[in-house]
């Protein structure tokens, strides 16, 4: 007899954890994300991944086709040289049509360079072209831009390409990849426009920085900054950059990519990297919503 009531009890606990697993894996939502682009997209696996399993009932599946730089011209030149010969691939690993036949995708993202993203002239015919045969390929797949981001005001090329300042750059990216999408007829991730709105609203304010106010071996404090990481190689020389996201930019376009993916709100997040106060994260979180309220609207 108590062999029988054992053997229930084992039953009974084997088919309750059996049922709790798929209770719980009903309620997990993972989606499968692929991004096409460059060191602006590849940077958010960096930290899209932790802060989406930091809200419960959320995963994600991030993979990338990256380049450094590319274009969306060069990344459909590439596509064009594999469909004439596929042993001619870019990738050791895969061709494009392989990674995007590789699973059933949810996301696929698409983005300018960051050099042509406020050159609206450079983005067809092959944004159409890349657009299309993401389609044909990852046909259940939603295909979206990311809204890429303007350089940090000290960048050499901002006054090459006669801007003032991040905004005047801000503003063409941004008219540029609205057009874009409304001839594809797909949504934007507006990642740049939650950093202008960042720089605009942080508390203590956004200084333009100036690298001609720099003497060796002082630098201003760029902790207060979303793009650039910068020091002194020696007293005549600055190695880094001020384009690329560093961790508090990371931090926001994660927060920006989670809202638009989930359509969760931001603030479900609870996940914050080290060197950032709670207090600059919720910050972040907070206009990363908003932002993403502005393009539901």
């Amino acid at each position: 007899m108590k062999r029988t009531i054992g053997f229930f009890c084992v039953m009974f606990l084997a088919l309750s954890a059996a049922l709790y697993s798929q209770e719980n894996s009903a309620e997990t939502k993972t989606l499968n994300v692929l991004t096409i682009g460059n060191s602006f997209s590849i940077c958010l696996e960096k930290a899209l991944p932790d802060a989406v399993k930091s809200v419960p009932g959320c995963d994600i599946h991030l993979e990338s086709i990256y380049i450094g730089g590319c274009s969306l011209e060069r990344h459909w030149n590439n596509i064009v040289t594999e469909e004439a010969n596929p042993a001619d691939r870019y990738f050791d690993e895969f061709t494009y049509k392989e990674k995007l036949q590789s699973r059933e995708w949810d996301f696929v993202s698409i983005q300018q360079s960051s050099p042509n993203s406020w050159r609206p002239e450079t983005y067809f015919p092959f944004a159409q072209q890349l657009h299309d045969y993401v389609h044909q390929y990852a046909p259940k797949a939603e295909i979206v831009f990311q809204q890429t981001w303007s350089y940090r005001a000290d960048d050499d090329r901002m006054k090459k390409w006669g801007f003032s300042g991040n905004e005047d750059m801000f503003q063409k990216v941004k008219s540029s990849y609205a057009d874009a999408a409304g001839k594809l007829g797909i949504r934007v991730i507006p990642v740049g426009e939650a950093i202008q709105l960042a720089r605009q609203t942080q508390p203590g304010g956004y200084e333009q920085l100036d690298r001609s106010k720099w003497t060796y071996p002082n630098l201003p404090d760029m902790s207060r900054y979303f793009c650039g990481n910068l020091k002194w190689k020696d007293e005549n020389t600055l190695e880094g950059d001020a384009y690329h996201l560093n961790e508090r930019g990371r931090y926001l376009q994660a927060c920006v990519w989670f809202a638009f993916l989930f359509d969760r709100p931001a603030t479900d997040i609870t996940w914050v990297p080290e060197g950032i106060t709670a207090e600059d994260a919720e910050f972040m979180r907070k206009t990363a919503q908003e932002v993403i309220e502005r393009y539901k609207k």
